[in-house]
């Protein structure tokens, strides 16, 4: 009873849009997958034969959620929408993470040991995020949606692209309440790498110039103009720019 009450504040607390506590029970398949895991992982530890699998094979018939009864989790975890999430048999996921639908946590080997990833406490994973092989991600950390995570992690992470990179954050950032949710504000380093190259391209072009006392001139793409060419580098500047403004007013509904 008391595992159930705090589920429905985990709820509450990690999901806006829950309303009441009947709702919850009700309509949440994340939740339910979880209590399926339940019961079936203890099963699973007894070695009882098939019955663990069969029920999981049922949580994800119902639910849309695949968690195999191997995997370890912890309290205060939270699968929100939980449709296509894939959790592998040696996969651990600590205290109080959330995970969004379609996240994968796989394996990258065919042997019978550790092959999945390690989540430690309060970890957030994007939607549609894959992270693979046994890695461990550290606390405190989140995973963008659509990322690709092979390797290892620090705790306090902020991680990115395929494959994922770990982006360094401004201290400010890591300690305001809710920010971990707010995926519209995780930087974009492809877009800050192209951006600095493009500078620097201009740079170089105008130091030329200058040496042989001619016009600056930039290369254009055929069927684009100049102006199209440095509007595209414009936007992708200020893009970057945006996403590293911590004066940025926060999301609620961002990481869903």
């Amino acid at each position: 009873m008391l595992r159930l009450v705090e589920d429905i504040r985990t709820v509450r607390e990690k999901d806006p849009a829950a309303r009441g506590a009947l709702e919850i029970l009700l309509c949440y398949p994340g939740l339910h997958a979880l209590w399926w895991h339940r019961v079936a992982h203890p099963l699973w530890l007894w070695r009882i034969p098939l019955l663990p699998r069969l029920l999981s094979h049922l949580a994800r018939f119902f639910t849309g959620v695949e968690i195999h009864p191997g995997a370890t989790i912890g309290r205060r975890v939270f699968i929100d929408h939980g449709m296509g999430v894939v959790i592998g048999e040696t996969a651990e996921i600590r205290d109080d993470c959330l995970i969004y639908q379609g996240v994968t946590l796989g394996g990258t080997s065919v042997s019978r040991g550790k092959r999945h990833p390690t989540l430690e406490e309060h970890v957030v994973i994007g939607s549609g995020a894959k992270v693979l092989g046994n890695i461990v991600i550290g606390h405190h950390s989140r995973v963008g949606s659509g990322s690709v995570v092979v390797k290892s992690a620090p705790p306090r992470s902020t991680i990115v692209g395929i494959p994922g990179r770990v982006l360094e954050e401004q201290a400010e950032e890591g300690n305001r309440p809710g920010h971990e949710l707010e995926h519209n504000r995780i930087p974009d380093p492809t877009a800050r790498a192209i951006t600095a190259l493009h500078e620097q391209v201009r740079e170089l072009a105008r130091e030329i110039s200058d040496l042989r006392q001619q016009p600056v001139f930039v290369a254009v793409p055929r069927g684009l103009t100049a102006e199209q060419v440095e509007q595209a580098f414009r936007s992708m500047s200020d893009s970057a720019e945006e996403s590293g403004d911590s004066g940025a007013q926060p999301d609620p509904g961002a990481g869903i």
